[in-house]
């Protein structure tokens, strides 16, 4: 008896686009939080910071 065995090739999906795309969404977010930062009062960035030291139980007193 003879034994065949076929083999598919399979090819992985490319990562140009995804890594394209994630480059983009990187650069969006910083400037999107440069621009928050930058244009917001001082009081309400030190709130966030503060609130969110708090949220990850970060002693800050």
């Amino acid at each position: 008896m003879q034994n065949i065995q076929s083999s598919v090739a399979t090819q992985a999906p490319s990562l140009a686009v995804s890594n394209t795309k994630q480059i983009v969404a990187a650069l969006a977010l910083g400037v999107a939080l440069v621009l928050f930062v930058g244009f917001a009062p001082m009081e309400v960035i030190h709130n966030a910071a503060h609130d969110a030291r708090h949220a990850f139980a970060f002693p800050c007193h």
